[in-house]
């Protein structure tokens, strides 16, 4: 039997936005990828698996973005991007293991000045999120142990509940506090990779929504990843914004944060999906 894997990578608020908007369009289509056998969230996409897996129509979620009265309280950091970019060159630049360039992200994660308290934080992750219970179906979500610099991987019988998965792997560095859960503390799962794509290896197909690629790879780039699972004889396509989408974001100044960019991307989101179509109704 073939096997599908849906991955979902990190973008911010407008990454969130714009990936409701793809995959509203390709079910428009007739192509309705929550028949995954694999769930794969990081970061933003973290919150994008939560909420398409939880039960609820595409389209209550697609409106959750693009109608001011539904739409969940977010917070507008001013995140300073080149000291974060500073930060993680340093901690790469210092070499050793994964765990260790992880770990040194984790101490500049703890000591950062960060925009709000973590409680405040949990309360617009449970605003995006439809219910706060793990789906019956095999979803995965991406953090890094900021003391252990580990890869942590939550699922359903990792006990922990699914908003703080999703806090913890949405925990970005330099804007949002280090997330505990279980007397842990976690970093954004983006921090190892920004789609933790490897972990879909194994699947025969594999559909990518990458909404923002950064100027720099802390351990592995998506392309990296993509050629070893590749080899391994998966499938793979990957859905990376439109010249329409990156215009938009880049009049924000390329803040993916920015809340007033949820509308704008959900529809370019929906609007991209129409070209898509083809190459993803091939591969699913």
């Amino acid at each position: 039997m073939t096997t599908h894997a849906l991955v979902l990578g990190g973008g911010g608020i407008a990454g969130i936005a714009w990936e409701t908007g793809i995959l509203v369009g390709l079910a428009k289509a007739g192509i309705d990828v929550r028949n995954a056998d694999l769930f794969v969230g990081t970061s933003a996409g973290s919150n994008v698996a939560a909420q398409i897996t939880s039960g609820r129509s595409l389209d209550e979620l697609f409106q959750r973005q693009v109608d001011p009265a539904l739409q969940a309280h977010e917070l507008a950091p001013q995140p300073d991007f080149a000291e974060m970019l500073a930060g993680f060159t340093r901690a790469l630049e210092e070499g050793g293991t994964h765990s260790e360039i992880m770990q040194r992200i984790g101490t500049l994660a703890l000591a950062a000045r960060t925009t709000v308290p973590e409680a405040q934080r949990r309360e617009v992750v449970v605003s995006r999120l439809p219910v706060n219970s793990w789906p019956q179906c095999r979803l995965e979500i991406v953090a890094v142990d900021a003391f252990s610099g580990e890869r942590t991987i939550f699922t359903r019988e990792s006990e922990v509940e699914l908003v703080d998965a999703v806090m913890a792997s949405s925990a970005l560095p330099y804007v949002w506090p280090p997330a505990t859960v279980n007397q842990h503390r976690y970093i954004d799962g983006g921090c190892y990779s920004m789609a933790n794509l490897d972990l879909a290896a194994g699947f025969d197909k594999i559909l990518v929504l990458q909404p923002d690629i950064p100027p720099f790879a802390i351990l592995e780039s998506l392309d990296a990843q993509i050629e070893r699972v590749q080899r391994q004889g998966a499938q793979i396509e990957v859905i990376t914004p439109d010249e329409a989408m990156k215009a938009a974001l880049a009049s924000v100044g390329g803040n993916v944060l920015d809340p007033s960019l949820r509308g704008i991307a959900a529809n370019l989101g929906r609007e991209q999906s129409r070209h898509e179509v083809a190459r993803v109704a091939a591969l699913w």
